[in-house]
């Protein structure tokens, strides 16, 4: 049974997002403190839902100024475009774009972390220093397949620093992927929390989840193309995969969220006239 979209936080929890249901029927909270998020499934598995319940969780923090969202869309807006309003930075077409989006969030997470060394073990969001959260609809784009060999290498190289220093000082990746061979996904293993949906193959299971995930229980191979936004959730450290359902939100409820609680600023780059 589809999971429809879930009620928005009037204060984002951000230990426990509340982005769809169990197996069992409870609801399905996800932890972005301290993690960062990679959902791998076949085309029409339903990463747009995992990508907008986690989008609307965190809607009431977007407005009000707790929270910046980042988006990065390489197939030109296809997904992410019509949500465009709840992001504070938004590239579509300029590759180059992009990659000054990924190096200036790991430049954010690398400031952070200077400040907060010897303090803290967590940063603390505030409108002042808010939660990051980068959203990326399809990372192969940037990471195998972009044909300019000198912003892949950027790219690679800024995600790299910031998947692994972001998650501790409120810098945090969305990342979702279709294809999850190795040479495609080099960064899996910085992902302490991956998502599986339906995938094509049972010994895709293993590369996107991690080793033996798949005999755990993690049939993302079985998952019927009838079940978009099924999948299987592992979190390191825990050797039970969950199996989830995620909310799914039609193209108008995507859009009456951004017109209720959107602010974009800055598209390709370009600061928008009239922006907050």
């Amino acid at each position: 049974k589809t999971v429809r979209p879930l009620p928005v936080p009037a204060v984002p929890e951000f230990t426990a997002l509340p982005v769809g249901r169990r197996e069992d029927g409870d609801g399905y909270d996800l932890r972005l403190f301290g993690t960062q998020v990679l959902v791998v499934g076949a085309t029409g598995s339903g990463k747009g839902s995992v990508i907008w319940s986690v989008v609307r969780s965190l809607a009431a923090g977007v407005t009000s100024g707790l929270v910046q969202l980042w988006g990065l869309d390489p197939k030109g807006g296809m997904e992410l475009g019509m949500g465009a309003p709840m992001f504070a930075r938004f590239a579509r077409k300029d590759y180059a774009a992009m990659a000054e989006l990924i190096e200036e969030a790991a430049t954010v997470a690398k400031d952070r972390a200077g400040k907060l060394y010897g303090r803290t073990r967590q940063h603390t969001p505030t409108p002042d220093e808010p939660l990051i959260v980068v959203v990326i609809d399809e990372l192969a784009n940037l990471t195998a397949y972009l044909t300019d060999r000198q912003l892949k290498d950027r790219i690679k190289a800024a995600l790299s620093i910031l998947l692994s220093q972001g998650r501790a000082v409120g810098v945090h990746v969305l990342a979702a992927i279709q294809d999850p061979r190795k040479e495609v996904l080099p960064f899996r293993d910085l992902f302490p929390t991956r998502i599986g949906l339906r995938l094509a193959e049972a010994a895709q299971v293993d590369l996107v989840l991690g080793e033996g995930m798949r005999d755990r229980g993690a049939l993302c191979d079985r998952i019927p193309q009838s079940l978009p936004g099924v999948g299987f959730v592992v979190i390191d450290g825990d050797p039970t995969p969950m199996r989830v359902r995620f909310s799914y939100l039609t193209d108008d409820e995507i859009r009456d969220m951004a017109h209720t609680y959107g602010r974009l600023r800055v598209i390709d780059g370009e600061v928008l006239d009239g922006a907050a």
